[in-house]
Order: structure tokens, then C-alpha cells, then sequence
């Protein structure tokens, strides 16, 4: 199992952020530097509003406190699998490795413990790879017990104990009450070698298993955080004494400090699921029954087809919403609605209730051919956390006086089986089913469950049933005396009548005689169903997945503005392309696909992993100075004055001793393996560049170290990475820059006109309005910047000109090095485009010069009307102008 392009984003900021908390050490601090690079400086205005990202919360003094956005399922298990990995590469110090996984619910508790345990599973499977299968997971009462839990273990591999809330989250007073608080001999052990006495919490023994936690300073993954918000949970948090705490979740509160988040949007590209919501309204609870179970069969006779061609087995269930307690009553709806389905032959053992108190789902594996399991009926019980993705339908019997409330198990019914798209449009879409008079604000409570899920009130499709029509003494009664029929009054959900409801289990029905087996709303449901489904499924395909915009709504809390193409430029902007690099590439000789000659051959758009087939690290220089490192070392300690270290370095001074300990215990060759792992594990990701080939090279740069060499390695890891991890981008640097040299000579690569800018912009950060502005608004710039354009923009052959916009979202240029995005598209009015690319006069460095290098070989390439020009403020460059003399260049093209 591997992660999602969204997944590898949301890790790639999160590195990102980690990097500058090792450089900063201060998360606020961080924080700020993170998001003024993407969204500029927070700045306050009058009248409430502001600019840029707000300010780092501090909500758990001496920890780093982070959150990433994730809609429900969008994978935050897994993503958090792979999180721990990057914290612990660029955010932990050395050993021990220790993770307090908190989750909300106790059917969330052991679904995370088990999906963590088990051998087989994807996470794990993923946690044994990222950490060479040194992982072991606990629950509560095996660490009470000191099961495989010993100070040796806590320094030899990555523990995650697992908790729910309830377990921790306890009144500072009433500490007896938790057997974490309590003193317990099993872990008599810890006392001398891990507990720090400094760090015992008052009025407990040191051998409390939460006095052990506290003294490894976990890191601690909060699942559905949005429920860790009171002030017993902060006080839950503070206990466990984390160095970082990583909040998962599909609605943040404004406290959070969300430093990535997935658009919804990808979700939907993904196939990870099923939307458009269907919502049918229907006139009696009786009809939600009926149409919720021929739906149900209708579902299941499409996927025993699909199984026939695919193998994905599918068992559609429906979740049944019974009524909460109404009015202090003890309400057992729940079961009579057992009752009633067992009447309509429904067989007993396909029916499993989940409300508080009963929970017949506990042993059951809802995936398992073997499980009969159809229908579930709950009220809220399944909350987050309980993920089945063969639930498909929400039949809802509740009052029919009251709107629907569906905000807390929307999500359930969301899921896509097997994350992808199947033949069948019926089985790629959810549906709710209701019998509400007050229709409108069970629509508001749709909307809302979407939204706490993550989506949108776009996601969905609602139709009511036709009125049933009334005779003209029930229409007079209604008018005067405000009553219909006189069976039409607010009864509870458990009473209707089982003989109404026209379904029969036993019926032999196969998809070709389905629509004359089932109601006509059926039939009218599944018709409009499938229609949505493809109406959604272009709006999805069209719709370009706009971050800046995603990150304004659901980050920023701001709505977006649009800024569309001035009219007045819109028939030049139409026919505007712009070229780029393309790389032929060849099919593989014994491919099946390749039918024809002319097949064999295919172009695609050109990237730096494409130039770099061939490299091979083996045959590099390994000899990496590392003598002047000693000026740029920061010696990490504990502080006697503070009886604390560093925000940030919490974990080195002890950690760091473990780790040495362990490693120098070991004989010389291991040594030597071991240090070349964790410099390895820090370096992060260099795709194409296998690991096993980054060891080796590693392997080599270190030879043989002596004990005082490994301890300074260890010390100093940052450095010593950043320095390995420097040179060997400059090995592939000047290799992918001769391979572009090779193919572009010998025409393997070339250019071709085909991208287009944007009908409309939505930048995070605009300009004072300009003259000439391709846009109605253009994207920030600096003092420079905005001079500059400005005297070009004066000229009498300028047309217009754009401020290109970066991050994926405007023109690149694609070679050798990673996609430059140049700062400004000027069109002339002899229809020529230039490209301007502005420096400061400090950024005279090997950076800018690649880039003015792939700057002159596109301007070369793309033909007689493109330019590319690198301006610097007022520095004299080689080949390059100063905001003076492009002004001459310009005012001639």
C-alpha cells in the first residue's frame, strides 16, 4: 500500500515544517516562517479581517502542537503511519522512539490497535518498512502488565501505545480513579534507567505508567482531534508530556495550527468516495423501508455481476437511524425495529444492533464473505471511526415531524469499496433515505454532516416524493383547523405497518426482471441516481483541483475571489499556448499494447526523474568534507538552570545517550550499519535514488568511525545530513544537466505549444491594480517587482502582462532541475511573449544561474516569438539585465 499523491503532499509539508523547526527551534517561530513563504505575513486590518495565516497557538506549553486537515476517508491512519516517520527522521533526536496514539471512541480503540498489530495489515506492513520491522504496538492493559514492554525495548524499536481518551483524560484530583496514575510493580524496572524523577507528577509513584510516558516524551498522534478540545483533554495532553503532538482530523477547531490539509476534491479523483449523496425524501416511514431494502438488492444483484468480471466481492448493508429517546421516555425502538424486519422474513442472523449498551458488531469482520451481515440499526452509535465501505445506505425512521439528524453518521456511508470507481454508477454513490415533513432542514443537517466530513454542500442530490393527494374534506380540515389525514400524526419510528411495506426476501430476482419486481419510487430513485452519478463524475473530471483556493476556504476560514481575464484581452488570452519541454519516450518492445509501428514511440512532458535513468550512486565520489562543520555545531544539553532542554531538543540529551549507549555496545561492522541507517532514515525522500542505494553510498562516506567520529555523527546528525544530502543532489545536478544537453541536441527532447493559462486566477496574496493587467486582479509583488513592471507596462508594444503565479499553479519551465516558475508574462503587440524571471541583487547564486541557464535553452528552443530574461535589481550579471536595460529589450519586441 502506498500513499495517494494527496497523501505524499500532506507528508511533504510536514517535512517541510519539520526542517524549519530544526532550523528555528521554536514551533511558533516555525510556524510563522512556514506559511508567510506560501501566504505572506499575518497582518490584522481594521475591520476584523486579515491577511495571511494567523498566528501559532500555543495549547501545550514546551511541545510542538500541529494538525493536518483530512476528510473522512481521505486515510489519516495511514498517513499518520508515514508521519511517524518523517518526525522521526527530521524532529527526534536519537532513541527512544515512543507514540501515544489517542483515539476519541473504544470501537476506534481496538480498530486502530488491531489495524497496527496485525502482520498483514497495509499499516503495518508500512510500519515494518519504515522502520525495519522494529515496531511493537500496546494497548493499556499489556504495558500495565509490562508484557514485551521492558527499557530495553523502549530504545531497540518504534513503541505505540495505543489509548482512548476516557483512559488518560481524568481531573488532575482524581488520578486514583486511572490505573495509569497508579503505582504499578510490573514496571519497577523503569525506575533507575528511564523514569526522570523531575518529570514524576505530583502525588503519584515513579513506577505510574504514566510517569514512564512522561519520561520518554512521546510523540502523540490525536485522532478526530476535534474531540480533544475541552480543557480535561488539554490536560490530558500536558500529562503525557509530548515533544510533538500531530492532531488528524476533518474539522479542525480555530485553534488548530494546520499545517497541510487535503482538498476534497482529490478524494473525489481518487475513487476514495462515494459521492453524490442521493437524498430521497419520502412520504411514510414505511416507503423509506421498502425502497431501502429493493435499493439494497438492487445494489447487491450489481455487484455480484461486477465480482463476475473483477473479483471484488460486495455486500451492500444498510444502516437503519432508529430514533433517539424522545422526551425522557425509554425508548427501545431499536429493537422492534429488529422485530418488524424479522416479520418481513428478513433472516435474523443478516441484522446486527449498535446503539449504547448493545453492541452486537464487536466480533464481527463486516469485509468477510462469511459475515451475513445486511442491515445495522443504530441511533448515533456509529460515529467516527467505524469505517465499512459496503455501508451504502442511510434509511433514517426517525419521527416525521422532526428533521433528520445525520450529522454524526453521514460519514459512515461514504467509504468507496476497494478505492476505486466501479462499472456499475449505482455502486459509486451513497444514499439516504427519509420520511421528514420538515425536509429543508434535514437538508441542513446533510450539509452539515458533509462538511464535518470534509466535503461540500455540492455533494450532494436531494428529491422529495410527490405530495399524496388529499380528498376536499382533508383539504378543508387542513386549511381550517391545520390537521390532514387523520392518521397523519407524530408517532414514534416503531410504529408502522409491517403489511404496508411491499418487499419479499425470498423473490427470485435478477437484474433483468428488477423493474417490475420493485416500487416505480425504486425504479425513479436508481434512474435519477445514475444520472447524477454521471453529471458528477464530468463536474469532477473538469474541475482543476485548486489548492490556493482550498486553502483559502477551509484553512484560512476566508471566501475566495475569482479574478477572471479583462474583457478587453480575452480573444488574444483565447488563442495564447505557451511551450514547455516534452521527452520521446520508448514502449517496451514486448509490450501487448504496441499493435502498431508508429505506436512504439510516445511523448510526455519532461521532468528531472526522467533525466536522471542511468544515475548510479555507486559509481560516485564519495570523499565529503566534513572539517568545517565544527563552526556551524550547536552543542545540544540539558539545562541544569531549567531542569529542561530546549523547546524542540526535548528528546536529545536523553536520547541521544541511549542511543549511543546501544549502538556502541554493539560490534564494529554493526556500529558502522547502524549509524549509516539513521543518517539514511534523515535524508528523506531522493526518488529516483533507491534506499538501498543511498546505504551504500552512505556506508561508503563514512568507512570506519571511530567512537568519538560516531558520537559526533549522532550529536550532530543534522549537519552531517545536510551536508551528504547537498552533495549528492550536486552528483545528480550535474548529471541531470548533461543528459539534458545530450537529448536536447539530439532532439530526444523538444518543445511543444500547448499549455494555457486560466480563464480566472484566485491568488492567495493580490496587488494594487496596475495597468495592463492580463487579470483583474494579479498576485503579490515585492517593491521591485511592482517598479518594474510598471515602467514595462508603460511601453507602447506591451499589450499586457501577468504576474505568473507559482506552487502548480502557473506557467513552468520543466528541464534539468526542479519547475521554475518565472515571475512575469509580458505579450506585445506584435504578439510576442517574454518571460521575466526578477532577483534581488543578493540572489547571485548557483540557483538563479540554473535557472537563467534553462531559461536561455527554452528561449532558444521555443522559437522567434518567446523570450526568457533574468533581471536583477541593479546588479551587473553575465548574461543577464538589470531593471534599467530590459526596459531598451523590451520596448524593441
Amino acid at each position: 500500500m502506498e500513499l495517494k499523491p494527496y497523501q505524499h503532499k500532506v507528508i511533504k509539508d510536514l517535512e517541510s515544517f519539520l526542517q524549519i523547526l530544526q532550523e528555528k527551534q521554536n514551533p511558533a517561530q516555525a510556524y510563522k516562517q512556514y506559511w508567510e513563504s506560501r501566504v505572506g505575513p499575518y497582518t490584522p486590518q481594521i475591520d476584523g479581517s486579515f491577511t495571511g495565516m494567523t498566528p501559532y497557538k500555543d495549547n501545550i506549553p514546551n511541545a510542538t502542537h500541529i494538525a493536518i486537515k483530512v476528510p473522512t476517508a481521505g486515510g489519516k491512519t495511514f498517513i499518520a503511519c508515514n508521519a511517524l516517520h518523517s518526525i522521526n527522521k527530521h524532529f527526534n533526536q536519537g532513541n527512544p522512539k515512543a507514540v501515544v496514539w489517542l483515539v476519541p471512541w473504544s470501537n476506534l480503540l481496538q480498530q486502530t490497535f488491531n489495524n497496527l498489530s496485525e502482520a498483514s495489515h497495509p499499516y503495518r506492513e508500512k510500519l515494518n518498512t519504515l522502520f525495519n520491522g522494529r515496531v511493537e504496538v500496546y494497548e493499556k492493559e499489556g504495558l500495565l502488565q509490562g508484557a514485551n514492554f521492558t527499557p530495553s525495548s523502549v530504545t531497540e524499536q518504534l513503541n505505540i501505545f495505543v489509548f482512548n481518551f476516557s483512559s488518560l483524560r481524568i481531573n488532575s484530583r482524581k488520578k486514583d480513579d486511572r490505573k495509569i496514575y497508579k503505582e504499578c510493580g510490573y514496571l519497577e524496572s523503569f525506575r533507575e534507567s528511564v523514569i526522570d524523577k523531575d518529570l514524576v507528577l505530583p502525588d503519584t509513584d515513579e513506577t505510574a505508567l504514566i510517569n514512564v510516558i512522561r519520561s520518554l516524551n512521546p510523540v502523540v498522534i490525536v485522532d478526530e482531534s476535534h474531540n480533544a478540545e475541552s480543557d480535561l483533554s488539554v490536560e490530558m495532553l500536558n500529562n503525557l508530556n509530548p515533544s510533538l503532538v500531530l492532531d488528524l482530523t476533518a474539522t479542525p477547531k480555530s485553534n488548530s495550527n494546520i499545517i497541510s490539509f487535503v482538498n476534497a476534491m482529490e478524494l473525489k479523483k481518487e475513487n476514495m468516495v462515494k459521492l453524490p449523496v442521493v437524498v430521497y425524501n419520502h412520504n411514510k416511514k414505511e416507503e423509506v423501508i421498502s425502497s431501502a431494502l429493493h435499493l439494497r438488492r438492487q445494489l447487491e444483484l450489481h455487484a455480484e455481476k461486477e465480482e463476475e468480471v473483477t473479483g471484488k466481492y460486495i455486500r451492500p448493508i444498510i444502516l437503519f437511524q432508529a430514533q433517539s429517546n424522545i422526551k425522557g421516555k425509554n425508548n427501545t425502538t431499536f429493537q422492534n425495529i429488529k422485530d418488524k424486519l424479522v416479520k418481513l422474513k428478513i433472516p435474523e442472523e443478516q441484522i446486527r444492533i449498535k446503539v449504547s449498551g448493545i453492541d452486537e458488531l464487536k466480533d464481527e469482520d463486516l469485509m468477510s464473505r462469511d459475515c451475513p451481515v445486511r442491515y445495522i440499526i443504530t441511533v448515533n452509535a456509529l460515529k467516527e471511526g467505524w469505517d465499512c465501505p459496503n455501508a451504502y445506505i442511510l434509511a433514517s425512521l426517525a419521527d416525521k415531524s422532526s428533521p433528520v439528524e445525520v450529522e454524526q453518521i453521514l460519514g459512515r456511508v461514504l467509504r468507496q469499496p476497494y478505492v476505486t470507481k466501479h462499472q456499475n454508477p449505482l455502486l459509486n454513490l451513497s444514499f439516504v433515505l427519509t420520511a421528514s415533513a420538515k425536509f429543508n432542514e434535514t437538508l441542513d443537517n446533510i450539509v452539515e454532516g458533509l462538511q464535518e466530513s470534509g466535503f461540500s454542500r455540492d455533494d450532494y442530490y436531494a428529491e422529495e416524493a410527490p405530495q399524496e393527494e388529499l380528498t376536499d374534506q382533508e383539504v378543508l380540515q387542513q386549511d381550517l383547523f391545520g390537521k390532514g389525514k387523520k392518521d397523519d400524526k407524530p408517532v414514534s419510528d416503531d410504529v408502522f405497518e409491517v403489511n404496508t411495506i411491499d418487499f419479499d426476501p425470498e423473490d427470485e430476482v435478477s437484474l433483468e426482471n428488477l423493474e417490475v419486481h420493485q416500487p416505480e419510487i425504486v425504479n425513479h430513485i436508481t434512474g435519477k441516481a445514475a444520472q447524477e452519478s454521471e453529471a458528477f463524475d464530468k463536474a469532477v473530471q473538469k474541475t482543476t483541483i485548486d489548492d490556493d483556493t482550498a486553502l483559502i476556504t477551509q484553512v484560512m476560514g476566508k471566501k475566495p475571489t475569482l479574478y477572471k481575464v479583462m474583457e478587453k484581452y480575452r480573444e488574444t488570452w483565447s488563442r495564447l499556448r505557451l511551450p514547455q519541454f516534452y521527452i520521446k519516450q520508448e514502449h517496451d518492445a514486448d509490450a501487448q499494447s504496441v499493435l502498431f509501428e508508429e505506436a512504439a514511440s510516445y511523448e510526455t512532458l519532461l521532468n528531472k526523474v526522467e533525466l536522471l535513468a542511468g544515475f548510479n550512486l555507486a559509481t560516485k565520489n564519495a570523499d565529503i568534507q566534513f572539517d568545517e562543520l565544527s563552526a556551524d555545531i550547536r552543542t545540544i544539553d540539558f539545562n541544569e538552570e531549567k531542569k529542561a532542554v530546549e523547546i524542540g531538543t526535548k528528546l536529545s540529551h536523553r536520547g541521544k545517550r541511549f542511543l549511543l549507549d546501544n549502538i556502541l555496545a554493539k560490534p564494529k561492522d554493526k556500529q558502522l550499519k547502524d549509524v549509516t541507517d539513521i543518517i539514511v532514515s534523515k535524508l528523506g525522500d531522493m526518488y529516483p535514488i533507491p534506499e538501498q542505494d543511498l546505504k551504500s553510498y552512505v556506508s561508503r562516506v563514512f568507512g570506519s568511525l571511530d567512537k568519538s567520529q560516531i558520537q559526533d555523527v549522532i550529536t550532530n546528525d543534522f549537519n552531517y545530513v545536510r551536508n551528504i544530502k547537498n552533495h549528492i543532489n550536486d552528483l545528480t545536478s550535474d548529471y541531470t544537466k548533461k543528459q539534458f544537453k545530450q537529448k536536447l541536441a539530439s532532439k530526444t527532447i523538444f518543445t511543444d505549444t500547448k499549455f494555457e493559462l486560466p480563464e480566472s486566477i484566485c491568488p492567495i496574496r493580490t496587488s494594487t491594480n496596475m495597468a495592463k493587467s492580463l487579470y483583474e486582479k494579479e498576485g503579490h509583488m515585492n517593491n521591485f517587482e511592482r517598479d518594474m513592471i510598471t515602467d514595462i507596462a508603460a511601453l507602447d508594444n506591451v499589450l499586457f502582462w501577468h504576474r505568473n503565479l507559482d506552487r502548480g499553479k502557473g506557467f513552468f519551465l520543466n528541464g534539468f532541475s526542479s519547475n521554475h516558475y518565472p515571475d512575469f508574462i509580458v505579450y506585445t503587440k506584435s504578439d510576442h511573449v517574454i518571460l521575466i524571471e526578477t532577483k534581488g541583487d543578493d540572489r547571485d547564486n548557483p540557483d538563479s544561474r540554473d535557472k537563467n541557464r534553462l531559461g536561455k535553452a527554452w528561449d532558444k528552443e521555443a522559437g522567434d516569438r518567446f523570450s526568457y530574461f533574468m533581471v536583477f535589481q541593479t546588479k551587473e550579471v553575465e548574461d543577464c539585465y538589470t531593471a534599467k536595460s530590459i526596459i531598451e529589450v523590451v520596448k524593441n519586441l
